[in-house]
């Protein structure tokens, strides 16, 4: 008589809904990579709400839906992780009362970098598709930025705010065309934004852009003018980090501020490709050991000479953010050790 099947092993069970999410147990090996790196440098993730981080960064598997609600606190004991990406304010805003909420869930030395809402950085009005259909009215509006976007992040995060990125979307061609009109339009709202440093010492203003022609001099000239700066964005829309470099250097001295948001195989409207391939995020699916490289010997220049550092990395870089970064750390304290 034939043996019976092995059983296989049952999936592994949820938490319960109401249950807090734990961290996964400190791994000694990262522990002590984190002690290696410069305190001026945060890494972190792009959003936290990823069941796929089981044993990676939660203790077991937990609804997104719990994650995102209660797994901030869990994401910011992870040994490399001191800041995160609040991406969803890119969608709708976030009230002053959201932020506290974020800033009481995190220790005193973790930094936010909060997306502005694309209500501001939109120049054009967009259905549920992403198709534009009419000019946005309130674009770079100035009184719009600091009513909900700025002063509810300086309310609610305090001096946990480590980076505010106006990411500006793909720009329409006739604004783009006329480009001293526009570069000078951007500063007028930067411009007008209130300081940062009194509540928020670490904190600085970051524009990132999709539109390659704006990475030049006149660009550069302006966020130096508004005491702003350039937000590195890796991503197929941009040139790779060579050719960004040129704008960091001319804002030098200054922080690094970068968002690695998706490997450039995916070409310039690639999300939806990345997401379907990657998840649910557990393990490098495209390792990209050259933007790790460039991006690490950027990091490590710029941390030697004591300015912070501001990097988070989106799932869709590699397939999993957390194994992204405690790579991207490896690579920086073997540069460090030259």
């Amino acid at each position: 008589m034939a043996a019976p099947p092995p059983e296989a092993e049952p999936p592994a069970k949820k938490k319960s809904r109401g249950a807090a999410v734990a961290p996964m147990p400190a791994d000694p090996a990262l522990v002590a990579l984190a002690s290696q790196l410069s305190p001026n440098l945060r890494l972190g993730t792009s959003s936290w709400s990823y069941p796929g981080w089981a044993n990676l960064v939660w203790d077991g598997e937990y609804a997104e839906t719990v994650l995102s609600k209660s797994g901030l606190s869990a994401l910011a004991q992870h040994p490399l992780f001191r800041t995160v990406s609040l991406d969803r304010n890119f969608y709708r805003a976030l009230t002053a009362s959201q932020y506290a909420r974020y800033a009481a869930m995190v220790p005193a030395d973790f930094r936010f970098v909060v997306k502005a809402p694309s209500l501001v950085t939109d120049a054009t009005v967009r259905d549920e598709s992403g198709r534009g259909t009419q000019v946005n009215p309130v674009f770079l509006n100035s009184e719009i930025a600091i009513q909900e976007f700025v002063q509810p992040a300086l309310e609610g995060l305090g001096d946990r705010i480590g980076a505010l990125v106006f990411q500006l979307s793909p720009i329409p061609s006739q604004l783009l065309a006329a480009q001293p009109a526009l570069i000078a339009r951007i500063g007028e709202m930067l411009e007008a934004l209130p300081g940062l440093k009194q509540g928020a010492p670490d904190a600085v203003i970051a524009v990132e852009v999709r539109d390659p022609q704006l990475l030049c001099p006149a660009f550069a000239d302006m966020l130096r003018s508004v005491g702003a700066t350039f937000c590195m964005g890796l991503h197929a829309k941009m040139p790779p980090i060579e050719d960004q470099l040129p704008m960091l250097r001319a804002l030098w001295p200054g922080p690094l501020v970068c968002r690695w948001n998706l490997h450039r195989r995916h070409g310039r409207f690639g999300y939806e490709d990345a997401e379907k391939l990657y998840g649910p995020f557990d393990k490098i699916v495209d390792p990209d050991p050259e933007t790790r490289a460039a991006l690490a010997k950027v990091i490590a220049g710029t941390t030697r000479a004591g300015q912070n550092a501001f990097v988070t990395v989106s799932n869709n870089a590699e397939g999993c953010a957390p194994l992204t970064i405690a790579s991207l750390a490896r690579d920086i304290v073997a540069l460090q050790s030259r």
